[in-house]
């Protein structure tokens, strides 16, 4: 595959990475004012950073000879699960997503075996029975009405109840759970499946699909909720269960807020919203979307425009290129240097200082294997395939 191709898929890392930044680091999102200019990245940047995960997962596994041993898996994903939890012990003032990532990894593992035909049938199913499915489950696991939002801390590991909800919050509770987030990998395990990052048409083909499912995922929840009239009862069951949210400006949004905008269950109205990290089938639909389509935009530049498209999209796809480094150095300069620190300035600061420092990496080390980042390296030696 030539580096023009990866060159785009890269660069729509890079953008993921720097759509957490935002998040992390950025001022609030607000439909008013320069804050509209986040609003995209709000719930999107993590969900579309997993599907490129499961999407990268697929081109790999097809350059492969054969399945990596079942001791490399591990490997990996307890080198994740180490770095997530680590990162989560320092408290950096983010949700860290390494633990999960683990975990998606550990579960895409099966489904790397699928033929691709099945794999679609089952991603397409996996968009509406996960968010369905967690919702179900909430209120036997005493997440009725919150409860929401939590990542895993090493001393979740010092007791057998520790440890249990560490599973729990992996699987069902936490900030980016299984349930409602292993869909994204899978998505992105079809698509790349799917795709070729090497035909313009099969690229045009991935944008309009993405473009189909955000306005579609989008779409069918505004018109729910809108003209469809059902964000009545939605304020009914706020009223209900949640009496405190409703003299807020935004009842749906104030309970959403109390656990990092999951949706609780007690209605099944709450199931048609698509708000950020709401962790529904509409959401996850659009946001699938969007990852779809951003994939298939920045292949189908680096694809057509030769080199001054190369050029511009450098900067990103450097950063997309050495994901896990960036992550983790974001982390811990928020948890040890920078704690607290938000805002315009913080972002640009983020966002210019790993453009650059990527860059210069890459430039540095080029002909080498430490070339897409010293984490990317450590993990391919210690988990030989």
């Amino acid at each position: 595959m030539g580096p023009n191709r990866l060159t785009g898929l890269d660069a729509a890392r890079g953008i993921a990475v720097l759509g957490m930044f935002a998040v992390h680091v950025g001022p609030p999102p607000t439909p008013e004012g320069p804050g509209w200019l986040l609003v995209a990245a709000d719930g999107r940047a993590p969900a579309v950073f997993t599907l490129i995960a499961g999407f990268s997962l697929a081109l790999a596994r097809a350059r492969a000879a054969g399945p990596p041993p079942l001791r490399a898996t591990l490997t990996r994903c307890a080198i994740l699960a180490a770095l997530g939890l680590c990162l989560a012990a320092l408290s950096p003032g983010i949700l860290v997503i390494l633990a999960f990532y683990a975990a998606y990894f550990l579960a895409a593992e099966p489904f790397t075996r699928l033929r691709t035909r099945t794999l679609a049938v089952v991603a397409g199913a996996s968009v509406a029975l996960g968010p369905v499915l967690s919702y179900a489950l909430g209120p036997a696991l005493g997440l009725r009405t919150g409860g929401r939002g939590a990542t895993p801390v090493p001393a979740d590991l010092a007791s057998w109840e520790g440890a249990g909800g560490m599973l729990r919050d992996l699987l069902l509770s936490g900030a980016y759970p299984l349930l409602t987030y292993f869909p994204y990998i899978l998505v992105g395990m079809a698509l790349g499946r799917l795709a070729d990052l090497r035909s313009g048409r099969s690229l045009r083909l991935l944008t309009g699909f993405g473009a189909a499912a955000a306005a579609a995922g989008y779409g069918a929840s505004w018109l729910a909720l809108g003209p469809g009239g059902r964000r009545g009862p939605l304020l009914e069951a706020i009223a209900r269960e949640h009496p405190w949210a409703v003299t807020a400006p935004d009842p749906v949004a104030a309970v959403l807020g109390e656990q990092f905008g999951a949706i609780p269950s007690t209605s099944w109205h709450w199931l048609l919203v698509a708000g950020p990290y709401s962790q529904t089938p509409l959401e996850t639909l659009g946001n699938s979307g969007v990852g779809a389509a951003l994939i298939g935009l920045l292949a189908l530049a680096a694809h057509g425009a030769g080199r001054a498209a190369t050029r511009l999209l450098r900067p990103l796809a450097a950063v997309g290129a050495m994901a896990l480094t960036v992550y983790v150095v974001h982390a811990l300069v928020l948890a040890v240097f920078l704690r607290g620190w938000s805002g315009w300035e913080a972002l640009a600061g983020f966002s210019g200082a790993a453009m650059l420092g990527c860059l210069a990496w890459g430039h540095f080390l080029r002909g080498t294997e430490l070339r897409r980042g010293p984490l990317e390296w450590a993990l391919r030696v210690l988990t030989p395939a």
